[in-house]
């Protein structure tokens, strides 16, 4: 799996620790890994960005960006009321297949949801990953409402015939609630793939070494990790 494009079912999900605690994982496996983030918003030139913030978590990564904009938008309204150019799916693509003769595992990290467009023409991450023939990481949240749009996320991957390796939790919270538990059975059931992983709420408040050293216990082993989704399903049944 050279390339790894991750999404999630919105913004503000936990999309970015999920690459962070990926990329610390595979780092402590001993593989070398580049963090791409295909367009950036909301963010000014000199400002630290998404992949900026994964390499502060996880450590020795390649950090890059195709496009960055300032306003925090859809990176095709962004780049419009910019002014400037818009990134491209093949843009991405060809940057992490470059990324990707150079490391053994590229992340490709996306906007917002599967299907935020980033140009005029309507190209998205579905469409890098359609390129790169790469599978994609769903990154979900984990209460009420998480069913429907994880649902209809899997079911246009696989309308594209992408292969969804699985589901992680982006921020599993310290007291979760009854839908958030039962959620644990559900997720799995409406996304048709496992769930490998479940990232603690407030992980990129930790110091970057506790990070680092937690991240492996967040993540399944088909990421590299130790978690087991038996076994914290039933420690948080309800």
């Amino acid at each position: 799996m050279p390339v790894l494009v991750i999404t999630g079912t919105g913004t503000e999900i936990g999309k970015t620790v999920v690459t962070a605690a990926v990329a610390a994982t595979a780092l402590a496996a001993g593989r070398s890994v580049a963090v791409l983030k295909a367009a950036q918003t909301g963010v000014g030139p000199d400002e630290p960005g998404d992949a900026r913030e994964v390499a502060r978590l996880a450590g020795g990564v390649t950090a890059a960006e195709v496009a960055r904009y300032p306003e925090p938008l859809a990176p095709a309204t962004a780049a419009r009321r910019a002014g400037l150019a818009p990134v491209r799916p093949r843009d991405v693509a060809e940057a992490a297949a470059k990324l990707a003769t150079e490391h053994d595992l590229v992340l490709v990290e996306g906007a917002g949801g599967l299907l935020v467009r980033f140009d005029a023409a309507g190209g998205t991450l579905a469409d890098v990953a359609g390129l790169l023939g790469a599978p994609v990481l769903l990154v979900v949240p984990a209460g009420l409402g998480t069913l429907n749009t994880t649902e209809l996320t899997a079911r246009e991957l696989r309308s594209r015939g992408l292969d969804l390796p699985g589901v992680v939790i982006g921020s599993w919270p310290e007291a979760p609630d009854l839908a958030a538990r039962c959620n644990l059975a559900d997720l799995p059931d409406v996304a048709g793939a496992p769930l490998l992983g479940a990232v603690p709420a407030g992980a990129a408040a930790l110091a970057p070494a506790a990070f680092r050293s937690s991240a492996p216990h967040w993540l399944a082993p088909r990421l590299e990790g130790t978690w087991d989704a038996e076994v914290f399903a039933r420690r948080e049944a309800p």
